[in-house]
């Protein structure tokens, strides 16, 4: 793939976007934390916050410190100088994950869907390591790319009002954890018994943008007893190391 240099568009009175492309790329994704990491480390004095996705880079700015021409000035020599920049090496985090049953509802629909037995959706959806591209739609929410298309399924025609913490959803070719309890579409398969958005915690998200998840079947056993030490604080998810090949790797 060509990648071509970022675009500028307004977003408002006091912000710009930087896109990168226009496709979920894990190239395109480098470019847009490696634009952030050069933005935070320059620190302008104009700068409120900035905000990734898949493929762009909402920048917050203060109108009265700098002006939108000024802004955009300085953005281009950031993100050119981005191209050449590093970002931290991803670390993988297991996430523990009941299939079927009462935590996974509509594992059945995705096995019928796809003209599957249930164990190998579940040997597909936990094959792999999972690129984190983005946080979003509530906190802590991790939006995950590579899924099987084998296990691909359509969301809900009319969305849950309430679906418990740490289920585990797919919707199109997308998987992703709901981190605490909310409305939403997707199609439900399992639940994590662990705690992935805490406000008081620092950070509060225990995901984090650029780095991978890989789910690991547990029973329904299981489950209680991490969920058990999860609330006596007593559990910490395991992390490993992400290798240049994409082998996964103690640390």
């Amino acid at each position: 793939m060509i990648y071509e240099r970022p675009r500028f568009l307004p977003g408002g009175d006091g912000a710009l976007y930087v896109e990168f492309g226009n496709a979920i790329d894990p190239e395109l994704n480098r470019r847009v934390r490696q634009c952030q990491l050069a933005i935070q480390k320059a620190g302008p004095p104009w700068l409120v916050e900035t905000v990734p996705t898949y493929r762009s880079l909402l920048v917050y700015y203060r109108p009265l410190r700098a002006s939108p021409s000024e802004v955009r000035s300085q953005l281009e020599a950031l993100a050119c100088d981005a191209e050449s920049g590093r970002v931290p090496q991803p670390a993988v985090t297991d996430i523990p994950v009941a299939y079927g049953g009462e935590y996974g509802p509509d594992l059945g629909f995705v096995a019928r869907h796809n003209g599957l037995p249930r164990d190998e959706v579940v040997r597909l959806h936990s094959d792999r390591a999972y690129l984190i591209y983005m946080l979003g739609f509530i906190p802590g929410f991790a939006y995950l790319g590579g899924m099987s298309s084998r296990i691909a399924t359509p969301r809900l025609a009319t969305p849950r009002a309430k679906i418990p913490a740490g289920s585990v959803g797919i919707a199109g070719d997308q998987t992703g954890i709901y981190p605490t309890e909310s409305p939403g579409g997707w199609r439900l398969i399992g639940r994590t018994p662990l705690q992935l958005f805490h406000p008081l915690k620092e950070p509060p998200a225990l995901l984090r943008m650029g780095d991978y998840v890989r789910f690991v079947p547990v029973t329904a056993q299981e489950f209680t007893d991490i969920q058990e030490q999860v609330e006596q604080g007593a559990y910490l998810a395991k992390k490993t190391s992400l290798r240049p090949e994409g082998q996964v790797g103690d640390i």
